[in-house]
């Protein structure tokens, strides 16, 4: 049987957090701005040396994001570590990163896009639960509506018990699991690596954006010709948006891609997640268990112990 995840200490009003760049550069406004925003949860936000660098699209060198990231994750007055945004980059410096200090003084990881890197690699290489959630680059962004923040606020201090929302099912029913996933791109990406997903038994959420549509096709049949599709307990899709065509048209929507491909299986798959590159991205828990109840169009994702 599987092993549990750690579960960090929820936040309280007086914690301190570190916001750090691992991935594309940020300006330092939004820094700024994100310190501000956590300030008025009652938090105190510091950011890393070299969170508004700059070298080509990154936030400084690997060495130097590497660096923040190493100092935020040893010290133990950091209650929770918040990524300004994603952008490649993490991917470049994951596996230098030491998270022994978390054996110690566990703490909350928050992100999404390409800080699924890193989520996956805190799930499967530390065993360590973590929060998918938006990003300081979009903390004051009006468009992002007001259960994306309140629902991270929720998350890190406990209080976030379930999300439901509208959409598309397939298969409806009930299913329980340990959530994983993230960003499709990232998910191909980690396969044969340390930070890889095992997903039988769990749910397995997925999210992108501006791929073409055989990207699509092609990543989620490498998963399942990976066993990755094969022993879910339910698949939950999010965010799908701006895929692009190629010069021959697909002729396929997103939901025609996942159904070809999980087709022969018999577990619930929804649509419609809130949560990915959309303005109503809730935060949820990584590693932590949850019930999946799905009906004709209503769904309920409730975490549990």
């Amino acid at each position: 049987m599987e092993k549990r995840k750690i579960q960090p200490p929820f936040l309280k009003r007086g914690d301190k957090v570190g916001i750090v760049s691992p991935a594309w550069n940020i300006e330092e406004s939004k820094l700024h701005e994100a310190v501000c925003f956590l300030e008025n949860w009652g938090l105190k936000a510091v950011t890393g040396k070299n969170a508004a660098k700059q070298s080509g699209p990154f936030a400084g060198s690997d060495n130097e994001r590497l660096s923040d990231l190493q100092i935020m994750t040893d010290d133990p007055d950091i209650k929770a570590v918040i990524f300004s945004r994603g952008g490649y980059g993490l991917l470049r410096i994951i596996d230098k990163i030491d998270f022994s200090p978390l054996n110690l003084y566990p703490k909350w990881y928050v992100g999404f896009s390409d800080i699924t890197c890193i989520l996956n690699w805190l799930n499967e290489v530390c065993g360590v639960m973590s929060i998918h959630a938006e990003m300081p680059l979009n903390y004051r962004n009006a468009e992002k509506t007001p259960e994306t923040f309140e629902t991270l606020r929720k998350a890190l201090f406990g209080e976030l018990e379930t999300i439901e929302w509208e959409g598309k099912v397939f298969r409806a029913g009930k299913a329980a699991g340990e959530m994983t996933g993230g960003n499709l791109s990232l998910v191909f990406s980690l396969i044969g690596t340390r930070g890889e997903s095992e997903t039988a038994g769990k749910i397995l959420f997925l999210e992108d954006i501006g791929e073409y549509f055989y990207h699509i096709d092609r990543m989620l049949i490498s998963l399942k010709l990976a066993g990755k599709l094969k022993n879910l307990s339910a698949l939950v899709i999010g965010g799908m948006n701006e895929m692009n065509e190629t010069k021959e048209p697909w002729g396929k929507s997103v939901e025609d891609i996942v159904m070809e491909a999980v087709g022969e299986y018999d577990y619930p798959v929804v649509f419609d997640f809130p949560a990915g590159h959309i303005n109503d991205n809730r935060a949820f828990y990584f590693g932590r268990n949850a019930e999946l109840t799905c009906k004709e169009k209503s769904v309920q994702l409730r975490f549990i112990m």
